[in-house]
């Protein structure tokens, strides 16, 4: 399933806490509201000319151990070896039913992305090339928003009598979660590699470099899990005999798995 959003479809789903992040400003300070009046003034003006884009793939998935199989690929994934105080030793597979208890569960797949040049606009212009970089990116975050959000409600359905504000799919009470390619649960940029094989991200312009990067920058991959108890963890470290395994898993040298996984080895 291919979507294609305006900007103004998706603009109200973006997370300004994480924009004034970027930019090093207090979200109630003076220097913050001249950024919004500006971000606000460029994105009335990207309305016209640029979008976003979305794929998404509702499949069959069980877990077995640490992977997940989604209608017969191994999606390998990395467990915790080091659990805070009142959790346990986390793992993605664990809210995806188990493969032995022969019924089959579901898991969604997704890529958005900005338009390929949207990015390059204004590149004469220090101050606004920044600032269209830093909305480029939240576009993508908030296409992944509003596509996770419409997945929920109608795609899957899981959902359907969702009714959240902005502020509250922020805070993330929604059921499920949404795992994101290079973030603390699913920190390999390799995987990235197994999803453009089930979505062929090329659909919606991006591209992938040798290591696993999206092109356009602005973009975001990842996978849906609808479990009630899902919730976003850390890997954090893992041991040799964890990177050995995995290497196996994803069909990988190690030597190649550790360039991968650089900030989780111990």
């Amino acid at each position: 399933m291919i979507l294609h959003y305006r900007i103004h479809e998706v603009s109200k789903y973006i997370n300004w806490e994480y924009f004034f992040h970027t930019w090093g400003v207090r979200g109630e300070s003076n220097e913050a509201k001249q950024l919004q009046e500006d971000a606000d003034r460029m994105l009335s003006i990207l309305d016209g000319d640029f979008g976003t884009h979305a794929v998404f793939r509702l499949m069959e998935a069980n877990s077995e151990g640490n992977d997940i199989w989604l209608e017969g690929t191994r999606f390998p994934c990395l467990r915790q070896q080091t659990a805070k105080e009142g959790s346990s030793y986390l793992c993605i597979s664990d809210f995806i039913r188990p493969l032995s208890s022969g019924i089959p569960d579901k898991v969604g797949i997704f890529a958005t992305t900005v338009d390929s040049d949207m990015e390059s606009n204004y590149s004469d212009d220090n101050y606004r090339s920044l600032l269209m970089k830093t909305l480029a990116d939240r576009l993508a975050e908030a296409t992944a928003e509003r596509l996770h959000e419409q997945v929920r409600k109608d795609f899957w359905g899981y959902a359907p009598n969702e009714n959240l504000s902005i502020h509250q799919l922020h805070k993330e009470v929604f059921q499920g979660t949404r795992p994101a390619v290079g973030y603390p649960s699913l920190p390999d940029l390799s995987v990235n590699f197994l999803l453009n094989q089930l979505l062929d991200m090329e659909q919606i312009g991006i591209h992938l470099t040798e290591n696993g990067m999206m092109q356009p920058h602005a973009s975001v991959s990842g996978l849906m899990i609808a479990h009630p108890a899902s919730h976003y963890f850390s890997v954090g470290p893992i041991n040799e005999e964890q990177v050995k395994d995995y290497a196996t898993r994803r069909g990988i040298s190690i030597e190649v798995i550790r360039k991968f996984l650089g900030v989780n080895l111990q």
